[in-house]
Formats: structure tokens, C-alpha cells, sequence
């Protein structure tokens, strides 16, 4: 009884330091974002420019102000929605490489983009040119109505087919709406094709204080959504048929996590563009650190991954030395596609966690 007590105590004790320690990172991370770039700025102008000091120069306080701390900002709460997205999606589909490209809602979200600036253009051209709150918010909505368009087709289907049908339906009506935005941008002029790359590359840059508003409060409410299902994802680890003898009304909390994890998933395809690999590889860092199923600890410890790894990221797409900022999708690809062959080299162990 006192070894187990004893073991108890270690492994919170561990827990809680580990997730201490993330927090430390993040802060760090963030520095370190702000700080390094075109401009290296230091650690004492970064803390006069926040706390209003006179002392620090007013261009170097605007960048950091302006720029650099929105787009750190913006890092942190896409990535840890993106995470918190795959990790949900994992779980219930216990498919360790489940993500929010799986169910085609960042696909949904590239074509109402694609129609908007392919397809409605010229119009489409002059809101990415200037990219002014009005302009933006478009571009936005546009990903969202997609997003929203292929979500609710997989919700009606939700409720008719099991998990896995549900998953192959998923992957399906991405490779068609790809197929459609790929006729789009056959059809497309050069012009009119580089509005819609410059999106699809990913950036947290583009998220300014105003669209700032809009956007952290959608994710916030986005997690905070999460912690209603945190026991109902925890049974979904060992089957839908145990889930429902546990009391879990397995075809409504589907809904409402997969709804959960769409919305976030939505929300930062809208003013981010489509990121990849944070929502698979965020998830499988956590539970090879944390050594644990339980989301009460894998939900707040995925958060702080997925923000790590979206400042890591965004830190070494604008690292100092390169003229032009490097694409986030190809360093997230860098970062992620290790561990998607590391998962599936250890696949027995997989098999483990999601009860195969």
C-alpha cells in the first residue's frame, strides 16, 4: 500500500514538473521568437517595449509590439489547437495518424478558399493584396463555410455508419475536394494562382491585433469545449462498446468531439492556412513523455506540445540569415514526418495505447 501510494505521488510529481518545464519552454520559445529575426532585438528592449518603457526605440517597440508578438501569440494558440484537434481525432478513431487532414475539413476550408480567390477573382485578388481586417475576415469565412460544409456531411454520416466508415468516408471527400481545387487551379491564372499559394504555404504573420480578437477567443473557446469529454475520450480508448457500457452516449459525444476538434481544426485553417503534422506528431510527443492515457493529463500537456512545436517552427521558417520566410507547412513536414515513421516503427506499442 505505502509502494503504491509511494509510486502515485512520483508520477504526479512527474507530471506536474514535466508540464512546468513546457510552460518554461513555451515562455522561452517565445522569446526567442520575438526576439530573433530580420532585426534581432533583446531581452531588455523586449521587456521595455511590453511594459511601456520609454527607454526602448520606437521602431524596434513597434515591431515588437505590432508584428512579432501577435505572431507568437498566434503560434501558440494555433498549435495547441491543431494538437488538441489530432489528439481528440486519435482517440477516437483510435488510428495513431488521424488527423484534422484526415476528415477533409482543412480540405474543405482550401476549397471555399480556393473559390475565393480562384474563382471570384479579381475580387479575391485585391483582398489578399491588401490584406485589411475586411479583406482578411473574407478569406476566413470562406475557409470556414468550407470547413463547415464537409463537417456537417460527416456529422449526418455520424450518425448512420461506425467510426471506421466514418473515417474511410472522411478521406474520401478529401481526396475529392482536392480533386476540385485542383481543376480550380488548372483553370486558374498565374495571378490569380499566387493569392491562393501564398495561403495555402501557411503563416502565422497574417493574424494582426484586430484579427487577433476574433481569433484567440474561437480557439479559447475551442479548448475550453474540450474538458466536458475528457472521461468520454478516455473510454473511447478501449471501444465504442465499452464506452457505451461505461453510460457514454457514444453517438452524440462523437459528434460533439469531432465537432470540437473540426471547429479548431477550422478556425486556424481560416487565418492561418492548412498547417500540417502539428495535429499528428503534437499528440504522439505527449504520450511518449507522459507515458500515460489519461486526457486529463494528455489534454493540457498537448496544448503546450502543440504551441512548442508551432513556435519551433515559425522560429526556424524565419530564421536569421534566410531573406524570405521560409514555408510553415514544409518546416511542420520537417518536424512531423519523423515522428509519423517513428509511430509506425513502433506500432506494437501503438496498438497498446489505442487498444488494438
Amino acid at each position: 500500500m505505502v509502494s503504491t501510494n509511494w509510486m502515485g505521488r512520483f508520477r504526479m510529481n512527474r507530471t506536474s514538473g514535466l508540464l512546468i518545464a513546457l510552460m518554461f519552454l513555451n515562455l522561452v520559445a517565445l522569446a526567442l521568437n520575438i526576439g530573433l529575426g530580420s532585426v534581432s532585438i533583446s531581452i531588455s528592449d523586449i521587456l521595455g517595449s511590453l511594459f511601456g518603457s520609454e527607454k526602448v526605440d520606437n521602431v524596434l517597440s513597434g515591431i515588437v509590439l505590432e508584428f512579432r508578438l501577435p505572431r507568437g501569440l498566434t503560434a501558440m494558440l494555433a498549435g495547441a489547437a491543431l494538437s488538441v484537434s489530432g489528439l481528440m481525432m486519435q482517440t477516437v478513431f483510435r488510428n495513431p495518424l488521424a488527423d484534422p487532414f484526415v476528415l477533409g475539413v482543412n480540405g474543405g476550408a482550401s476549397l471555399g478558399v480556393a473559390i475565393a480567390l480562384l474563382v471570384l477573382a479579381p475580387s479575391g485578388i485585391a483582398l489578399t493584396q491588401n490584406l485589411k481586417f475586411s479583406g482578411h475576415i473574407l478569406v476566413v469565412v470562406a475557409a470556414s463555410v468550407g470547413a463547415g460544409a464537409v463537417l456537417m456531411i460527416l456529422l449526418a454520416f455520424a450518425r448512420r455508419v461506425d467510426v471506421i466508415s466514418l473515417l474511410i468516408l472522411g478521406l474520401m471527400i478529401s481526396y475529392g475536394v482536392g480533386a476540385i481545387v485542383s481543376i480550380l487551379i488548372f483553370y486558374s491564372m498565374a495571378d490569380r494562382l499566387q493569392s491562393f499559394f501564398n495561403w495555402s504555404f501557411g503563416n502565422f504573420s497574417s493574424v494582426t491585433w484586430s484579427h487577433f480578437l476574433v481569433f484567440a477567443p474561437s480557439v479559447v473557446i475551442g479548448l475550453v469545449a474540450v474538458a466536458p469529454h475528457v472521461k468520454s475520450l478516455d473510454a473511447f480508448l478501449l471501444g465504442e462498446r465499452y464506452a457505451s457500457s461505461m453510460g457514454v452516449n457514444v453517438r452524440r459525444s462523437r459528434i460533439l468531439i469531432l465537432g470540437s476538434a473540426s471547429l479548431l481544426a477550422g478556425v486556424v485553417t481560416g487565418f492561418c492556412g492548412p498547417i500540417g503534422f502539428v495535429g499528428i506528431a503534437a499528440p504522439h510527443f505527449c504520450r511518449l513523455l507522459l507515458k500515460t492515457p489519461s486526457h486529463r493529463i494528455l489534454v493540457p500537456s498537448a496544448i503546450l506540445f502543440g504551441s512548442l512545436i508551432s513556435l519551433i517552427a515559425d522560429l526556424i521558417a524565419k530564421a536569421p540569415g534566410v531573406e524570405a520566410t521560409l514555408p510553415l507547412n514544409a518546416v511542420t513536414a520537417l518536424i512531423g514526418a519523423p515522428v509519423v515513421i517513428a509511430a509506425l516503427l513502433k506500432q506494437r506499442n501503438l496498438r497498446r495505447v489505442f487498444g488494438g
